[in-house]
């Protein structure tokens, strides 16, 4: 009875909008033909895209996808986002060389707190749906899962990339890790998928979702892959590496975060994580190779960056305070860093970890190994593990990252 109250979208059927999303930052479409000609007709699409909740933050690697969605989304497409609620606990194999564990019902949960709020700074959940694949995965019965098994080989499986490897060095393969890529393509039929995106280690797992969808006569889902985004090394962008830039970091983390990034990622950083064009982006590359200092167009990736997930104007400050602290070799007082506020004898550790500057005991350890945490309150180098903080204290980490300890009374 309300149908009369609901407002159509309209859909943007421009040619040039609809090849630069199927081009930019886009590693394989398949079917690419058709689904172009699909965005042309003026059809409202259903944009599959699932996440595994294994991590409390998400990073500007998932931004990469998530902003292809928003590029879907601005074309008036419904974007039906699916937190992997249940697959997380099964944990996804793609591209992984060892065996993921379990994750239990209150790791999950305690992951999701925010994962909403960090995907709505780039998508907007007014215009979208979220659904959690518990909902239609936890009903399927042993039989179910046979059928969806009846889908695929044992070979098919044992010859997927990462597999084939495990298998040959002689790493263990989980039966449960086969069961992966139909659950995730089960979820392409519960929610009616006409196209999914994701990113490039996805590939098999997002034509599974066509594969299921046709064991139950529905029309298969176009599937999009964006570039992989190496991390602020150069290296696999990876938490245990540390190189990661969450996109909840500070705006002054988050720009010295950027400018610390290898010299030879500036343009795929400006292509993937920037609304910078790309003919602007070749003109800052001709620059480059013409002799200019790369640091001039890094100050300029990591304003746009920064500025993407904060204000302008705080783009602008942190820009600011990376040339006092950084350019002139200053450190901030004990006022201008960012502040944890802890009991008497907390270890340092459990302070960085809750506070987002590293996200593992081995990155602690590393950083120890290298000198690279200083009491500036001290004038010392901190070379213990165990570090505790007794009175309050302020300390780097690493080149860039600054955190004042404050303890309570």
């Amino acid at each position: 009875m309300f149908d009369i109250f609901y407002k159509k979208p309209k859909i943007v059927t421009n040619a040039d909008k609809i090849d630069n999303i199927l081009s930019r930052g886009v590693e394989d479409v398949f079917i690419k033909e058709d689904l172009r000609k699909k965005l042309l007709s003026g059809k409202e699409l259903r944009v599959k895209f699932g996440i595994d909740p294994t991590g409390p933050n998400l990073h500007i690697g998932h931004a990469v996808v998530l902003r292809k969605l928003k590029d879907f989304q601005d074309l008036g497409h419904k974007i039906i986002f699916i937190v992997g609620d249940f697959t997380a606990q099964i944990g996804d194999p793609s591209d992984k060389l060892e065996k993921r564990p379990f994750l239990s019902k209150e790791d999950i949960k305690e992951n999701l707190k925010t994962y909403k709020e960090q995907a709505g700074r780039i998508i907007d959940f007014k215009k979208a749906d979220i659904c959690f694949n518990s909902k239609w995965l936890s009903k399927l019965n042993f039989y179910n899962v046979c059928e969806l098994a009846e889908s695929f080989s044992v070979q098919q499986m044992s010859n997927r990339r990462n597999f084939k490897k495990r298998i040959e060095i002689g790493s263990e393969v989980s039966l449960r890790e086969f069961l992966y890529p139909l659950m995730q393509g089960y979820d392409s039929v519960a929610v009616k998928a006409d196209v999914e995106v994701s990113g490039f280690d996805q590939l098999f797992n997002l034509k599974a979702g066509r594969v299921i969808q046709r064991k139950y006569n529905m029309p298969e889902q176009d599937v999009l892959t964006c570039r992989m985004l190496e991390g602020l090394d150069g290296r696999k962008m990876s938490k245990s590496w540390g190189n990661v830039l969450n996109i909840t970091d500070s705006a002054n983390d988050m720009f010295g975060k950027v400018m610390s990034i290898n010299d030879d990622l500036i343009e795929k950083y400006f292509t993937l994580c920037t609304n910078k064009s790309i003919d602007e982006i070749n003109k800052i590359k001709e620059d480059i190779e013409k002799g200019q200092n790369p640091m001039e167009a890094k100050m300029l990736l990591a304003e746009e960056i920064t500025s993407s997930y904060h204000k302008r104007e705080k783009a602008r400050s942190a820009k600011n305070h990376f040339l006092s602290v950084f350019s002139e070799k200053n450190t901030p007082n004990d006022e201008e860093m960012p502040r944890s506020f802890a009991k008497k004898g907390v270890k340092l550790f459990e302070v960085l970890l809750d506070f987002g500057i590293i996200s593992s005991k081995g990155e602690f350890r590393r950083l120890i190994k290298n000198n690279s945490i200083k009491s500036t309150s001290l004038n010392k180098i901190v070379e213990d593990m165990d570090y505790s903080v007794k009175e309050s204290e302020s300390f780097k980490i690493g080149k860039r990252r600054f955190l004042r300890v404050e303890i309570k009374n």
